[in-house]
């Protein structure tokens, strides 16, 4: 395997020649000469004079190269107890048509399409079929509220809106039309067709302007590929704001697809006929990356699950996915395996199944705290690697590159840099820092292909929210440090990191203690107001299934623990146990909804919340005092 310290001082001493070299995985119309225009920073740009289509390299160069008959896709949904395989040349055809279906609504490279769909096929053809006539998509999240939608849609104006009529959450049957009909009555801008795909669990009530997915795909014709410019773009996804207003973060063809490809063999070791399964959702941005766009990319199998880690049926879930496709590596949250853990703490359910083929586990959304980690290391018997990224950069920016030769895991840590990123610790006044030193993690500009360009209409806040901290650099908002080997210690975003009578101690360091006694499930910790301190720390605590120790001696020892690993310093002083944390759909936790809550706020619901119900039940804990 190729060196990652040679291979990574290459890419930011040479990094042209690099991402030129890395360019020849992709097929091209026209093949960049020049790497980088760096004529008008910070806005740069990739390949600019190369021209592509994304859905030709995800579909129709596989077809061609006679891989036609491999599955590209393989459709699991316990939910609604049905599976389905598409090969290439299938899913190549559905796109087609598809891509046909929009032609006729008048949609041309460059105009934007809404996607509002659950964890369906018809989810990837949509997405594809956008990127074959080179028109722009937005998936929205399904199940957003209206007013949420609605916001994207006036944002990105889009000529189409592609539905369902429901999805399913668990048990739960939500019904998309309804939602959909109210977002385009709250729309300034509203399109004038949407096009509505009907679900058997929920019909939906059709109305003027409405399309059926089935009818208007029997009478399509195909359309082919459309080259576009490398620096055209293929995606717009939204992402929250500080300010409220949801920010566009725009993704470009061309390097895209070479850093998607780049990091699927380098990073996750995953080539050409192998199985791939990304358990998130086609609206986050690991589900466009890692579902979609780079599995099918290099010409691998693609697993779309349409499910629950648990409750579909059972804390087995997982496994059986990876039992009955022959899953190589799969990649969800952190979030995910606390649930499992919670359910099945001594893995049981990993008995009757066989698990021969699995090779590595890749978790990243959150913190990996090491008690999950060696959880899942010790139930399972394979690497599992903490790797970091963020919607705004598309791929990960620190990873274990399983392609290259292996750095050693450090628990903790999700290992080194990835090559193109070149990440530094700053201090307030943008010197960096030593190793060891807590600082702000920021990257070096240019950031490498596949990063946002910029925020969509909207340079002029791409530039502040992201560039103006540190002139030169992005900054990621997360804290953290380097250790004496180069491994980047990602703790939390900066303002979860709170100031206890003048001391700035890191919620993600307590949180690690917290979760590593044996009877949590998954912890979090925020820092709440207090007269004398300025903040204090708080503790929720979700306890694993089956436990039996009181709550209350629980707590004490947590308390205990925090005092002995971090010291009097942190001030730690109540640790509430309750049932669940609030979360969004993605699996992160909601630390500044319950930070809000327990500062007294009139905290408003966050769109992307799973379960209100949830934040609810906090309430009356969150404003104790004791």
């Amino acid at each position: 395997m190729p060196s990652y310290r040679e291979t990574y001082q290459r890419s930011l001493t040479d990094p042209a020649r690099f991402w030129l070299e890395a360019a020849e995985a992709i097929s091209w119309y026209v093949p960049p000469t020049q790497a980088l225009d760096d004529s008008r920073p910070p806005f740069y740009r990739w390949f600019p004079d190369g021209r592509v289509n994304t859905c030709h390299n995800a579909l129709d160069r596989h077809v061609d190269a006679g891989r036609g008959q491999q599955p590209a896709l393989i459709y699991d949904s316990p939910v609604t107890g049905t599976q389905r395989t598409y090969t290439y040349q299938e899913l190549r055809d559905q796109v087609a048509l598809f891509a046909g279906v929009l032609a006729e609504q008048g949609v041309v490279a460059g105009d934007r399409v809404v996607i509002y769909l659950p964890m369906i096929p018809e989810a990837v053809i949509a997405m594809l079929a956008c990127a074959r006539l080179g028109a722009v998509h937005s998936v929205v999240f399904g199940g957003f509220a209206p007013t949420e939608l609605a916001i994207r849609i006036d944002d990105a104006q889009p000529k189409v809106l592609v539905t369902a009529s429901c999805g399913i959450e668990g048990k739960r049957v939500i019904e998309y039309k309804p939602l959909v009909d109210r977002a385009l009555a709250l729309a300034r801008n509203p399109p004038d067709v949407t096009i509505v795909l009907q679900r058997e669990q929920a019909v939906a009530l059709m109305r003027k302007g409405d399309l059926d997915w089935a009818e208007v795909m029997a009478t399509a014709s195909p359309r082919p590929c459309v080259p576009v410019a490398a620096t055209d773009p293929l995606y717009i996804l939204y992402t929250s704001g500080t300010t409220g207003k949801p920010k566009g973060v725009v993704r470009d063809n061309g390097g895209h697809a070479v850093a998607l490809a780049w990091s699927m063999t380098n990073i996750y070791d995953v080539h050409t006929g192998d199985v791939w399964w990304t358990a998130s959702d086609v609206g986050w941005v690991v589900g466009h990356s890692y579902i979609v766009y780079a599995p099918l990319l290099i010409g691998a199998t693609t697993v779309l699950y349409e499910g629950k880690p648990v409750g579909t049926p059972d804390a087995g879930a997982f496994w059986r996915v990876i039992s009955e496709h022959g899953v190589k590596a799969l990649f969800t949250a952190p979030t995910a395996f606390r649930a499992i853990k919670k359910e099945d703490p001594l893995g049981r359910a990993l008995a009757r199944l066989d698990l021969s083929r699995f090779r590595t586990l890749f978790l990243a959304g959150e913190r990996l705290d090491p008690a999950t980690y060696d959880w899942a290391s010790r139930v399972l018997g394979v690497p599992v690697v903490d790797h970091w990224w963020q919607t705004e950069t598309g791929w990960p920016i620190c990873a274990n590159p399983r392609g290259l030769d292996r750095v050693p895991i450090k628990p903790g840590s999700p290992s080194v840099p990835v090559p193109g990123y070149d990440v530094q610790i700053l201090d307030e006044s943008g010197r960096r820092v030593p190793a060891g030193v807590e600082g702000a993690v920021a990257i070096r500009l240019p950031l490498p292909p596949g990063t946002l360009t910029t925020l969509w209409n909207a340079d002029d806040r791409y530039v502040s929210e992201y560039l103006s901290r540190y002139p030169g650099y992005y900054l990621t908002g997360d804290g953290g440090f380097v250790d004496q080997d180069g491994y980047v210690y990602v703790m939390g975003r900066m303002d979860d990191v709170i100031n206890v009578a003048g001391h700035r101690l890191s919620t993600g360091a307590m949180e690690a203690v917290l979760a590593g006694h044996p009877a949590v499930a998954e912890c979090a910790v925020i820092g709440v107001a207090d007269d004398l301190k300025g903040q204090v720390p708080r503790g929720l605590v979700v306890l694993k299934s089956g436990v039996n120790t009181d709550p209350d001696t629980v707590c004490a020892e947590l308390v205990q623990r925090v005092r002995d690993e971090i010291g009097a310093v942190a001030a730690l002083r109540q640790v509430n146990v309750v049932a669940a944390l609030p979360k969004t759909r993605s699996g992160k936790i909601l630390r500044r909804t319950m930070r809000g809550i327990a500062d007294g706020k009139d905290e408003p619901m966050p769109s992307t919340i799973e379960d209100p119900a949830v934040v609810e039940a906090l309430r009356p804990v969150l404003r104790s005092r004791r």
